[in-house]
């Protein structure tokens, strides 16, 4: 069973996705929060698998609460994925950069909604091919200089390969079929580059494949 958290100011856009959610067989809410700050303490209290968090809420928002929720050990296997209005919203990458596994758009079809809180909960790729370009493009294609991930010089060549694949979008299957290896290798490699990079999913190696200067944009 996934265990889910939501966090958004407006009562009716949380009992909007509660309905939704408890629709399916392996997802429950095991609770809501009205702002940002008492996320952070459910967070804590109940340590909820996937924590939907709005960008936008009183007294802390939803960056600030990834942001503490990221530095907290204790929830470090806590995915965050922050709910937006727009598909572009200027704070998506700020919350990425803080922590956060993805976003979704708060009009996103019913089925979709499901299977993105299943998708991070298992810690896999939750942005898609066209959203990764589109955030890319829009964040990071003129940085003013690239920033060295730390660990960046300990991944293998192999691993460097395999990174610049998922900062691309690309599953771990698609990845399997690239480069014509196992998908069970392909794990192995993420699960060593996230170790070695030290990010809590595949959304912050995006973040710092493209930071690092180690792809770019086009």
């Amino acid at each position: 069973m996934i265990r889910v958290l939501l966090a958004d100011d407006q009562p009716l856009i949380r009992a909007g996705f509660r309905a939704l959610l408890e629709l399916a067989d392996d997802i429950t809410v095991v609770g809501e929060a009205g702002n940002g700050g008492e996320a952070v303490q459910l967070c804590r209290a109940l340590k909820p698998d996937v924590a939907l968090l709005d960008v936008r809420m009183p007294l802390m928002d939803g960056i600030q609460a990834t942001r503490r929720i990221g530095a907290d050990a204790e929830l470090a296997d806590l995915k965050v994925v922050i709910l937006t209005n727009y598909a572009l919203d200027e704070y998506v990458f700020a919350a990425l950069r803080a922590g956060a596994s993805g976003f979704l758009v708060k009009d996103i079809e019913p089925a979709d909604l499901l299977q993105s809180v299943r998708v991070a909960a298992r810690g896999d790729a939750l942005l898609s091919p066209a959203v990764t370009k589109r955030l890319i493009e829009e964040y990071v294609a003129t940085p003013p200089r690239p920033t060295p991930a730390p660990g960046l010089a300990r991944l293998t060549d192999r691993e460097r390969e395999v990174l610049r694949l998922v900062a691309t979008g690309m599953s771990n299957e698609e990845i399997a079929g690239d480069l014509v290896i196992s998908h069970a290798t392909v794990k192995t490699h993420v699960s060593r580059i996230m170790a070695k990079l030290l990010a809590r999913d595949r959304a912050q190696l995006v973040v710092q494949a493209y930071e690092s200067g180690l792809v770019t944009p086009g």
